[in-house]
């Protein structure tokens, strides 16, 4: 899932940088390093949503708290019932302003994934996206109302959206599997090891680790030990460098 959300992204970002160049100029706008017009165009742009928001934070920081900050105005009237779905990687759920957003009552739903494009989406019929690093410095911020390029940041989101995981189910995932014995073993899952050479480095009886091993699956909703060790990094119970 990880390389296809970012070859996605490079599709998008392409995508983008060619529609600046060729649609009308009203259909993308452009910031670049001013947090207050970011904050806002997302204020404007939550405003304006009548039927839905989607939210995708592949990390804390500022960006995070701009964003979130921006749905406490879906808590006046004719707002409160407006659905919210908000994707976040693990890194943007520890931070306090996603926390914050999680908790503000707001009709949100949270899921998380382990890599994901930054984005929101309002209504589906525009979009705000932040892409790659132009020369210079500085990330670039794009406000895009075109249809076609805001229907691709759509599916884009649908699809990481079906992939990742309820908040509720990821918070009891980390608690069973974030033991140091669950790591070692969520390790050697991934890089494929045998069970027999597996059981000799964790130190167990190979029966004792065929029986984790199948305790970590079901925990993970696995039906491989590869899926199982992929699915660990999505989750962020391990990294890719592990």
């Amino acid at each position: 899932m990880v390389q296809a959300l970012l070859q996605a992204r490079k599709l998008i970002e392409s995508t983008v940088n060619l529609h600046r160049r060729t649609v009308a100029r009203h259909a993308v706008v452009t910031m670049k390093g001013n947090d207050a017009a970011v904050a806002n165009a997302v204020e404007g742009l939550v405003d304006r949503a009548r039927h839905g928001i989607s939210i995708a934070l592949p990390a804390g920081g500022d960006r995070a708290e701009i964003m979130v900050s921006a749905l406490r105005r879906l808590t006046g009237p004719g707002h409160e019932r407006i659905p919210v779905r908000l994707l976040c990687t693990p890194g943007a759920l520890a931070d306090p302003a996603t926390r914050a957003a999680v908790e503000s009552g707001v009709n949100t739903q949270v899921k998380v994934v382990d890599a994901v494009m930054e984005m929101l989406i309002v209504d589906g019929s525009v979009a705000m996206v932040r892409s790659s690093v132009e020369r210079g410095g500085g990330d670039v911020v794009s406000v895009i109302e075109d249809t076609a390029s805001v229907r691709a940041l759509d599916l884009l989101f649908a699809g990481a959206w079906s992939g990742a995981v309820r908040l509720a189910e990821h918070r009891w995932i980390s608690e069973r599997l974030r033991t140091e014995s669950a790591r070692r073993i969520l390790e050697r899952l991934c890089k494929g090891y045998t069970d027999d050479v597996a059981a000799r480095e964790v130190e167990v009886s190979l029966r004792t680790y065929r029986r984790h091993v199948a305790e970590i699956m079901r925990a993970l909703g696995a039906s491989s030990r590869f899926q199982a060790g992929v699915r660990a990094v999505e989750l962020g119970l391990l990294s890719t460098a592990d």
